[in-house]
């Protein structure tokens, strides 16, 4: 059922190397199917002057919400690198399951029935050939750091990794792909930023559903280079999670996930470790740093 999947070369390059970037690049996580949020992060880029090009997704377009198709076509018709997420690789095969890691007879895994068929009825074959044609790893350089980009684990795509799971697991992880400054990841839907033996784990969160910190913000991350290295900043999206909602009622999505983008708080917690778990409703607030060379 919901199990561990390791990446394999069955469908999409392993690795899309997208090369030096020049300017500031966007990275975010989960669109889950939320429309207004992918609409919001859009307009929010522009702001900051960031091109589609330099922003890029950690995989998840369809999920939870009710605009998966919608979703798709927005992410296909601006055309920024998105890479292979677990719900990417179960619609592409028309699988049984969303892949993402839950375990069986859990209240994730119960929920995740109603949202997933719900993805998988919407989109249509083209949308899930595309999908299965996506690179599972992408590979940048920027500020003189090369960086790599995967959606749970390095070897195996669901993969948990959250702020508390030990810090040698992410080192380990990091050791996988040597000679990267550091990793950006996704699929744990939390937002967060470690130094961990020189390197970088960082996770820019999910745009279609909160944090479980008591708002109704998404996240996403800027990452901008400079003589000292690359300045990175956690973003808060605020969008129109009301109208959001209201979309998922209309659809019949009305299992706990409709509510969470008004009250900020997942209908479950079984995939959090204990840490994350007490930390329900907290508020989320990140200072920027700068990551440089050797020096995290």
């Amino acid at each position: 059922m919901f199990g561990r999947r390791e990446l394999t070369e069955r469908s999409g390059p392993a690795e899309r190397d997208l090369g030096e970037q020049t300017g500031a690049v966007l990275f975010f996580g989960g669109p889950y199917g939320n429309l207004q949020a992918l609409r919001a992060l859009l307009a929010e880029s522009q702001r900051l002057g960031i091109p589609p090009r330099r922003m890029i997704c950690t995989g998840d377009l369809a999920a939870y919400c009710a605009d998966p198709a919608e979703t798709v076509d927005l992410a296909r018709e601006k055309g920024f690198p998105v890479l292979m997420g677990n719900c990417e690789e179960s619609l592409a095969a028309d699988a049984g399951d969303c892949g993402c890691g839950f375990q069986p007879d859990s209240q994730c895994e119960t929920l995740a029935r109603r949202w997933y068929a719900h993805a998988k009825a919407e989109l249509g074959a083209e949308a899930k050939r595309w999908m299965g044609a996506l690179p599972r790893r992408l590979r940048l350089n920027l500020g003189g750091l090369d960086l790599a980009v995967i959606h749970g684990g390095v070897e195996i795509t669901n993969r948990f990794i959250f702020p508390s799971t030990p810090r040698a697991e992410k080192a380990a992880q990091l050791a996988l792909l040597p000679g990267i400054g550091g990793i950006i990841a996704g699929h744990s839907g939390l937002p967060f930023s470690q130094r961990i033996g020189g390197r970088l784990w960082h996770n820019a969160g999910a745009i279609g559903l909160p944090a479980n910190d008591g708002t109704p913000r998404g996240w996403f991350s800027v990452f901008s280079p400079g003589p000292d290295g690359i300045w990175i900043v956690h973003h808060g999206l605020d969008y129109d999670h009301r109208g959001a909602a209201r979309a998922m009622a209309a659809k019949g999505l009305t299992d706990g996930y409709d509510q969470a983008l008004s009250s900020g708080v997942w209908p479950s917690e079984d995939v959090l470790p204990l840490p994350e778990r007490r930390g329900q409703g907290a508020r989320l607030d990140f200072k920027p740093f700068t990551l440089r060379p050797q020096s995290c």
